[in-house]
């Protein structure tokens, strides 16, 4: 049995048990929904993952920002099997209970904002975000959205509109949903504008005053969306001042603020959401991912006239908000908070950086090394000074991390970014162990230097 607090063991070799658990995948399951890493999980525990094999791993990815309190963490796995002996679905639209009514409580406080909010649940972190928009729309009485280029929504079609890469999520499903506008990024280290850091929250922001002239007129925008660290995106960070100057411009011209929190949100970034780094409130915050420690559940949460105006029986869904995921909710908060892992999420980051930033010293197709809290992007390019994106070498050190018991993930528009999203469990030899396999796999990779 896992204990959560294993250290990397790999024979790495994979059986007849493993290619028949492909085989039948490849049999049963559609092609479209893929695998990045050639394994099959058995079981879970912390920062640890055990295939079927036998081969154990550190987890640097936690299912994508989802586990970010651990794998299977005992306060929640009592709550689930308590709920689960009580109820376990009625529809709350119909039948009301506690659970969704506690959680809605406990977010409604620890939200950014002092002023009255409410809260409603959902499945997914796309629904979150469609709810979001619907809610903004109706509140506003406009119809426009404005999203950012490297942005990454869902991939519903309202989301996968808003979403701003091509391949694979938006090849072929069009037509894409109407009234959805998007403008640059300010992106520090590589953006279409040629700026210093210093400059480039004024700079970007500028684009709004062209973009309400050559595009749409503020008048009918109901709301802007932006992740405070875009993920999918390639892990970049907005510019200090950036999103104080979106406030600005929305409160300027009746525009709702919409924070795209789904993958930032619960202590990944050193703070319980990520947009408190920068001292703003949004009109309406959306959450999934690490909320329920892997249940399905995401919340919309927002100021109260602007989530009621929508009116009775308009959102909503049958499974949304269900009763064991409620539960599991409060558990991971509960968890999260008790643990202080937001101070651990800052912790981690800091140690990991530090080593990053000496392999950068050492290797310049290391571009960028950038991070909140324990959310960290180290971005590969062909050369320095054009900053031309290396896929290809991302690649081989993901693959070279894993045969060393390291499971890493890329991101980026041109998949050149590996982020760490590690469990903030993780204990101090395990965290130096995973820095240990990525500082080798780098080294065989790019060569000594």
């Amino acid at each position: 049995m896992l204990k959560g607090t294993e250290l990397a063991s790999i024979k790495f070799s994979q059986s007849e048990k493993t290619e028949e658990l492909f085989n039948r995948k490849a049999k049963y399951v559609s092609d479209g929904v893929s695998n990045i890493i050639p394994i099959s999980i058995k079981q879970a525990k912390g920062s640890v993952i055990e295939d079927v094999e036998g081969n154990i791993y550190l987890d640097f990815y936690a299912g994508i920002g989802v586990t970010t309190a651990g794998h299977c963490p005992e306060p929640v796995i009592e709550s689930i099997k308590k709920q689960s002996s009580r109820l376990l679905h009625s529809c709350f639209m119909v039948t009301m209970y506690d659970s969704y009514i506690n959680l809605a409580e406990k977010l409604v406080a620890i939200t950014p904002g002092n002023h009255e909010k409410k809260a409603m649940f959902v499945n997914s972190g796309a629904e979150a975000v469609e709810n979001a928009i619907k809610i903004a729309r109706a509140a506003t009485g406009r119809q426009g959205i404005v999203s950012f280029e490297s942005g990454y929504h869902g991939r519903t079609l309202l989301t996968m509109s808003l979403t701003s890469k091509v391949k694979p999520y938006k090849y072929e499903f069009g037509p894409f949903a109407p009234e959805i506008y998007k403008v640059p990024f300010p992106n520090t280290y590589n953006g279409i504008l040629n700026v210093s850091e210093s400059e480039a929250a004024e700079e970007y922001l500028k684009y709004f005053e062209r973009f309400f002239i050559s595009e749409v007129d503020p008048s009918d925008i109901a709301a802007i969306i932006l992740e405070p660290v875009q993920g999918e995106g390639g892990f970049n960070i907005p510019p200090k001042g950036y999103w104080k100057g979106l406030r600005k411009l929305c409160d300027k011209h009746g525009i709702l603020l919409i924070a795209d929190e789904v993958q930032t949100g619960f202590a990944r970034t050193g703070k319980m959401f990520a947009v408190e780094h920068f001292e703003v409130v949004p009109d309406i915050i959306t959450l999934a991912k690490t909320i329920a420690s892997g249940m399905p559940l995401s919340a919309v949460v927002g100021n109260k006239k602007i989530m009621d105006a929508i009116g009775p029986g308009r959102i909503g869904g049958t499974f949304g908000g269900n009763p064991v995921a409620c539960e599991a909710a409060l558990a991971t908060i509960n968890y999260i908070e008790e643990n202080n892992l937001t101070k651990k999420s800052e912790e981690i980051g800091n140690l990991i950086v530090e080593k990053l930033k000496k392999l950068q010293q050492r290797y310049s197709e290391i571009g960028d090394v950038r991070n909140l809290g324990a959310m960290i992007g180290i971005e590969f390019v062909k050369d320095p000074e054009k900053k031309s994106p290396n896929k290809e070498v991302v690649g081989k050190i993901i693959t070279e991390c894993l045969k060393n018991g390291l499971i890493i993930i890329s991101a980026g528009i041109y998949g050149n970014v590996i982020r760490f999203l590690p469990p903030l469990v993780l204990t101090e030899d395990q965290l130096k162990q995973g820095i240990s396999i990525f500082e080798e796999a780098v080294h065989k990779i790019l060569g000594e230097k």
